[in-house]
């Protein structure tokens, strides 16, 4: 499956509200929101808000803002690895894993 990112120019504040999720199922995911090559955002249903920071950069994330994933399970896990979706072409970049999805409140 392949995720397309809506641009934002910079990285709003995230404030935890919680505990960390492992996974989140798939049918929750709304929207993903890549904010640079180490942190994406993930809105889901509920008007909730998850912020995931991955442990390295992962090369041509943040200017690119997509990528794809393949799961069998029907969630996207914190060990699950995405790769860079490049526009032109269409490329596979580089795949850099995931980490926890951190409930956020994000400032705008």
């Amino acid at each position: 499956m392949f995720l397309l990112a809506a641009p934002g120019s910079a990285i709003p504040p995230a404030t935890p509200v919680g505990t960390p999720l492992t996974c989140l199922p798939l049918a929750t995911i709304r929207e993903s929101i890549v904010r640079s090559d180490r942190v994406i955002d993930f809105r889901a249903s509920g008007r909730r808000m998850y912020r995931v920071t991955l442990p390295h950069a992962c090369p041509g994330l943040g200017s690119e803002r997509r990528f794809s994933y393949a799961t069998s399970i029907g969630q996207l896990c914190a060990q699950d690895i995405i790769t860079v979706f490049y526009q032109s072409g269409p490329m596979r970049g580089a795949s850099c894993g995931l980490a926890p999805f951190q409930p956020s409140t994000l400032s705008q």
